[in-house]
């Protein structure tokens, strides 16, 4: 049997290297948390994968899953040696049998088998990054004592709702070695795991549990993974219904939970519409990495759009600028990060949108290096006619069709400029199709190549088909239009091209939990509380919105996803209103009852520029 085929191929760290600013946001994230860890955080630098004492589940794999093609993306050879470290550690671990994953259980039956697919996925990323032959073999003796373990001790827990992550590295040998047991243990996996589509079917979270009530089934990183189970498993079935049926899900967790950024909320379960309950950073992670499978398998160009948004607004977002402190949770609207005994998140803890080492839980502190070098790995992909450009930031790619050595550059400021300039070389002479994704926000793009200017009528992925001969340079104009976007609790949000804009508050970052041991600067834990006002209404003419916001172009820094450098900003007038604070959030929507007869002149700035922000506000009549 043959796997059916993706629409494009994702391309390797060998063939994509990031440039511009989206290479300087790789090398502040190596500064910071993601290239430290394993340096002081005992989860990682103590771990029973490394013959320590610390966790020994899913941490480490999670941790190298983005640290890995993050230090081969830098091309950084200290950081490639102990990845490398970790890697020989894993595969010197396993066991005859084929067993990878420490246990020290005494009754592997117990055994919550959800990190040995992790680990599995990370196993096939390292191949990709150094085509290590160890690997293959590795994969094969884990994946076997998989298919045997789940005879006898079924899927449960995690295991049991991420069950199609094991698709990952199942597909990767089985493309390589076409053996038929692992196609029977895709479907023992299948059958024993959790079976989303039929739960969405008759979906019971069309609103929040409430306080207190946990489940697997409205888990927020579980709803954010699962979205690639589908097409992942597509490629066996050829089931339309598992190919298509995503675009359901998605659209009931945006109507019910969605929020502006593009992800959905879940602190730590599904959390409805208001936008002070927040979204857990693991479950931005993965929605990203969902995102990234769904447009490599379907080749759909809306998959990007979101991709993009989540990217370039949740993603820096719940990162401190400098990438040393992250939240468990980002809102919103954020106007205060600080402890509570009884905070506004339904399952989480009081503490899980300070800014810190591990507010809350340490899965995400380990899993926070997964996204932005995915992202990066994500700017090109190859198609069967050619390439296909499938998120815009500065990046190139060097590879070769047939016999053909290509090179394609997209030098750009995107997403904070409209317009992606790209330099095409060829060895010689070759016709190939470079497909351009036009997003749907997009009103009038066009593409100006060879003198001449062409506009794009539609979106989706336009064309560009000719014989590439030298170097041929173009420019893809992505005009972003300011739009006001109707909210819930009659608030509104502003957005233009793939960016989200919030009012920034004044910061006073204040050090807490300075006695705990590992939170000493620069990994310490941060409260984070206003000093300016934020209780704003915005006067906005709806009928003449270009008139009622003046958009300014900033100089361009090294650290663009900060307040102080951002470089693009909106300026609105806006009144102050009642609002009212509630244990330690702005009320979800204000009371109304009082607006300043004042007019102040505000300035918003990109969503993840902000560390404390106003997103949703409501429209007053000026």
């Amino acid at each position: 049997m043959i796997l059916n085929k993706p629409a494009f191929k994702p391309f390797t760290v060998k063939e994509i290297k990031p440039e511009g600013w989206l290479l300087n946001q790789l090398r502040i994230q190596a500064s910071g948390l993601s290239g430290n860890l394993d340096k002081f955080w005992p989860d990682i630098k103590d771990s029973k994968w490394i013959g320590g004492q610390a966790e020994g589940w899913e941490r480490v794999p999670y941790w190298l899953d983005g640290f890995i093609p993050l230090a081969w993306l830098l091309d950084d050879e200290d950081m490639m040696e102990r990845a490398t470290y970790y890697i020989n550690c894993i595969i010197d671990g396993q066991a005859e049998d084929g067993w990878i994953c420490p246990d020290d259980t005494g009754d592997r039956s117990r055994y919550d088998v959800w990190a040995k697919l992790l680990v599995l996925k990370v196993l096939v990323v390292y191949y990709e990054a150094t085509e290590d032959k160890r690997i293959e073999d590795v994969v094969r003796k884990a994946l076997k004592a998989l298919d045997r373990h789940i005879d006898t001790a079924p899927l449960f827990n995690w295991g049991h709702s991420r069950w199609f992550e094991g698709l990952i590295s199942i597909w990767w040998l089985y493309e390589r070695t076409e053996e038929g047991w692992l196609l029977d243990l895709a479907t023992k996996l299948r059958c024993q795991g959790f079976d989303w589509q039929a739960f969405f079917k008759n979906w019971p979270y069309r609103e929040s549990d409430g306080k207190g009530r946990w489940s697997y089934m409205s888990h927020v990183v579980n709803n954010a993974m699962m979205l690639k189970s589908g097409p992942l498993l597509w490629r066996m079935t050829g089931s339309k219904e598992d190919l298509e049926y995503v675009n359901e899900m998605v659209d009931m967790l945006d109507r019910y939970h969605g929020m502006v950024t593009g992800v959905f909320t879940g602190d730590e379960c599904l959390a409805g519409l208001s936008p002070v309950q927040g979204t857990e950073l693991c479950a931005v992670a993965e929605y990203m990495y969902s995102l990234e499978h769904l447009i490599s398998i379907t080749g759909e160009a809306k998959w990007g759009d979101r991709l993009e948004r989540i990217a370039y607004n949740a993603l820096p977002a719940t990162y401190s600028p400098d990438m040393w402190t992250h939240q468990y949770d980002q809102q919103v609207n954020q106007v205060e990060c600080s402890r509570q005994k009884d905070p506004i998140f339904n399952t989480n803890s009081g503490e899980s949108n300070l800014f810190g080492l591990e507010p809350n839980y340490g899965c995400c502190t380990a899993n926070l290096s997964q996204p932005w070098p995915k992202f990066a790995l994500s700017t090109f992909m190859r198609s069967d006619d050619g390439f296909a450009a499938v998120v815009y930031a500065p990046s190139s790619l060097d590879t070769a069709i047939d016999d053909t050595q290509v090179s394609i550059r997209m030098q750009t400021e995107y997403p904070f400029r409209d317009t992606v300039d790209f330099v095409v070389k060829t060895s010689q002479p070759k016709e190939f199709t470079l497909w351009l994704r036009v997003p749907e926000w997009a009103e009038s793009p066009s593409v100006r190549i060879d003198g001449n200017e062409t506009k794009i009528e539609k979106s989706g992925f336009y064309p560009l088909t000719r014989i590439w001969e030298g170097e041929t340079r173009f420019t893809l104009k992505l005009p972003m239009d300011i739009s006001v976007v109707p909210r819930s609790n009659n608030l509104f949000a502003i957005t233009r091209g793939p960016l989200v804009y919030a009012l920034p508050i004044e910061e006073d970052w204040v050090q807490i939990n300075k006695d705990v041991e590992g939170r000493e600067f620069p990994h310490c834990d941060y409260e984070v509380l206003p000093k300016s006002p934020w209780n704003y209404g915005l006067c906005i003419d709806r009928d003449n919105i270009e008139d009622s916001l003046t958009v300014r172009e900033l100089e361009f820094g090294d650290c663009p996803f900060s307040p102080q450098g951002a470089p693009i900003e909106i300026r609105v007038r806006g009144k102050k209103v009642d609002w009212e604070m509630e244990r330690g959030a702005a009320k979800p929507y204000p009371g109304m009852e009082w607006i300043s007869p004042q007019v102040e002149q505000l300035r918003l700035i990109p969503y993840g520029c902000t560390n404390l922000r106003m997103t949703e506000m409501p429209i007053l009549d000026d």
